[in-house]
Formats: C-alpha cells, structure tokens, sequence
C-alpha cells in the first residue's frame, strides 16, 4: 500500500470512532464469537434455572445493557412470562420495538433509561420494580458486557438492590465482562489497559472475578450459589474501518475516554500495523460471572 493510501486509510479508523454503540457492537457480534461464548453459557444458566421450577411456569427475566443483542433470541423463547430489555441506547431500543411490532411479539417490553440511575439505591430499586416490572420480580438477570458503564465503586451496591429488590426468591444473575487484566499484547485487555493508562491515565480496575470475592462475604448474599469461569473469544474481519469500530468500542471511545485527535492517531496506526495489516485477531479473555438464589442443587456455568 502506497503512503498516500496509508493515510487515508488511517484517517478513515480515525473517524469511524464517532459510530454508534450499537453499531459498533453489532460488528464485535457478526465477527467474533464473544455472542456464541455467552450464549452457551447462557444457555447452562437457564438450564439450571429451568430444573428449579416446574414446566408450566412462565419465568421473566430483565437484560440490562444488551437490548437487541443475539442473546435476544434465546431470551425471547426461554422468557416467556415477561422479557424486559432496559438500554440506554435509544437506536437499540427502536431497533427491539420495531421487532417485536412486526413479529408480535407482546411479552417483550423496552425501558429506555440509565441503570445505575434507577438501581443504585434500594428505594429506587423498589419503584423500579413496582413502575417498570409491573410489580413482579424476575428469575434471570443478565448484565452482559453492561458493568463496563458503571464505576467499580458503585457495582456492590447495584447488585445488591437487584438480588434484594428485583430477583425472586429463586433466580439467577448472570455477568459477562473483559478480564481485567492480562499480558498478552494480543488481547482486548491489554490494549485497554496499555492506551487508557497511556492517554488517559486510566487502568481497568473492573476486575469481575476479584468482585466475586467481595460479594461472597457479603451477608446479603449468604446462601448464593457464586460460581465464574473465563473463556477466550477471537474477532477480526477484513475491513479497517470495521476492525478499527471494535477497537473504540473497547478503548471506550467516545463515551467514557476522551482521546485526543494526535492520540486516535496513533491508536489507530497501532492497530493498522500490529493487528490489521498482519490478519491477527484480537483476542478477549472474557470472565463469566454467575450468582445463584435459592436453588437446593448445584447450578451449571
């Protein structure tokens, strides 16, 4: 590739951050395999959940953060006494409303809102519940990818409200984050850490699995079943922009950091030189998180 065209391609991964959440999403989903990682593990939560309830009952459920994710698909057919997809993405919510107008699909309903706003304190949590969930609490909860918007500081208090005020006496809830943290230059980790820390002086501190310590001494949760897991997912596709789509989405950019333009400058060269051009994929090291309420068995993850 010529210099010339070498600029321009850079230039092009330097606008394409200014792309939608969703969109950028959307591509992380078509070209990795992060949703089949969740849905699979997914699929053993609600199994476990089904043996705890009889086949005639309608479970419910609330996703936070993942409105029109391909994991929809199983909570659509899974959940079908109440799906509650609540987003701050009003472009994903539409996309949901649309669907569930033209497929008829009456027991999926869309909350447009923030979560930490609604959830953070327990009496919210409780008018939550009563305006939002129709009064009646859910078996499954799913933050999936969705931590990653809230400060570390505020996530004990948040699932909290939600196992107290929003999960039945039996259910589950179900996270799914980045490992927080990790050597391997490859991975989705490693390029968070190395250029938020570089730019922003910023380092992941949501460490999943280091929470699953903090909650099981939490007397709230006394009883829980609190089980985790890592898995490996792999993205690339052969188109920059696209590729460079994802690597915002991961940096964060816009909606949390705010690299400069000399800066996105330089992350996308990086990407451009040490993934794109080469065909290497990027790697996430990905923590599953699980914690289950009132079963007498062991649950799967």
């Amino acid at each position: 590739m010529t210099g010339k065209n070498r600029k321009k391609m850079i230039g092009r991964g330097v606008r394409v951050g200014d792309s939608k959440l969703y969109q950028e999403d959307k591509i992380w989903s078509r070209y990795s395999n992060d949703k089949v990682d969740i849905g699979e593990q997914l699929a053993k939560v609600i199994r476990t959940l089904s043996k705890a309830f009889p086949l005639t009952k309608a479970l419910r459920a609330l996703s936070i953060g993942s409105s029109d994710e391909p994991q929809f698909r199983i909570l659509e057919t899974a959940f079908r006494g109440g799906l509650y997809l609540f987003d701050l993405e009003k472009e994903a919510l539409n996309l949901v409303d649309e669907r569930v107008r033209r497929q008829d699909t009456g027991h999926v309903y869309t909350i447009l809102d923030d979560y930490k706003k609604e959830l953070l304190e327990p009496s919210k949590a409780s008018a939550f519940l009563k305006y939002k969930l129709e009064g009646e609490k859910v078996n499954l909860i799913t933050l999936h990818h969705s931590l990653y918007y809230c400060e570390k500081g505020k996530w004990h208090a948040v699932l909290r409200n939600l196992y107290q005020k929003i999960l039945d006496r039996k259910g589950a809830m179900h996270m799914v984050l980045m490992s927080a943290s990790c050597r391997d230059r490859n991975t989705t980790t490693w390029l968070y850490n190395h250029f938020a820390g570089k730019c922003c002086g910023h380092r992941n501190d949501q460490d999943l699995l280091g929470f699953k310590k903090e909650i099981t001494k939490d007397p709230v949760f006394r009883g829980a079943q609190v089980l985790s897991r890592t898995n490996f997912v792999r993205f690339f596709v052969d188109d920059f922009e696209k590729f460079m789509a994802v690597a915002w989405m991961i940096l964060l950019y816009p909606n949390v950091h705010k690299y400069s333009l000399e800066q996105r400058e330089e992350i996308t060269e990086y990407i451009y030189e040490n993934f794109w051009i080469k065909k290497k994929p990027l790697v996430q090291a990905q923590d599953h998180l699980v914690v289950y309420k009132g079963l007498d068995f062991k649950g799967l993850i």
